[in-house]
């Protein structure tokens, strides 16, 4: 059936006018997108045969022209669409952080981090420089590959801190496994930048680990 013969309360446009982009589910919100679906399948079935491809939002954003290409609809224009709304959304999320005090918005944090290390499939050590205020100053990522205590620099993050004149810092990796969980070696490794950072007079406000669509704290877990 075609979303067009569907109820007017449940068609993904009408609904999101009625009660907000909040109220839809990822293959709604994915459907307005897409705008129209293939023979026999409504924008809402291939938006769901796209999310059971790729897994999530963010595993459609991180996928190659390539890889989307293979999904019968789907061509290099909206590949491109994909990647516009991606690094909108992105650049967005960044100047709301830079115009506020990140402790006034700490989900716009975690889906900012979710947005840049979410989707990776390498592990990627990354650092939000803040000034004073506690206002986002410039988000580096510093470090790729197997992150441990001895592939992370503690003074190359140090110098990055002074590079940017930051008050204090944020730091965050992800782990492409999806396991959420903290190791004992990231604990080390926090241990070793806040020591580090602490010589120039720059506080750790927190660490992020990114799993997918998951995040932990640090400073949430009383590991800080």
């Amino acid at each position: 059936m075609a979303i067009t013969d569907w109820p007017a309360s449940e068609r993904p446009r009408e609904k999101l006018i009625e009660l907000g982009a909040e109220a839809l589910s990822d293959a709604e919100l994915l459907a307005i997108f897409l705008r129209v679906g293939v023979v026999g399948k409504s924008a809402v079935d291939l938006a769901r045969d796209l999310l059971s491809q790729f897994g999530s939002l963010n595993g459609i954003f991180a996928a190659s022209e390539h890889a989307l290409s293979q999904v019968h609809g789907i061509g290099s224009s909206k590949y491109v669409q994909l990647q516009a709304i991606f690094e909108m959304s992105r650049r967005a999320l960044n100047e709301q952080l830079q115009q506020r005090d990140v402790f006034q918005s700490p989900k716009q944090v975690r889906d900012y981090l979710v947005l840049k290390l979410g989707a990776l499939t390498r592990e990627v050590f990354m650092v939000l420089f803040l000034d004073a205020q506690n206002r986002l100053h410039a988000a580096e990522e510093l470090f790729s590959g197997t992150l441990t205590q001895t592939s992370v620099y503690p003074r190359e993050v140090v110098k990055r801190a002074i590079h940017h004149n930051a008050a204090s810092v944020i730091l965050a990796h992800n782990h492409p496994s999806g396991a959420v969980q903290q190791s004992a070696a990231d604990e080390l490794l926090t241990q070793q930048l806040k020591q580090a950072l602490a010589l120039v007079d720059v506080r750790v406000l927190d660490h992020f680990i990114v799993a997918g669509n998951q995040t932990l704290s640090f400073a949430e877990r009383g590991l800080l």
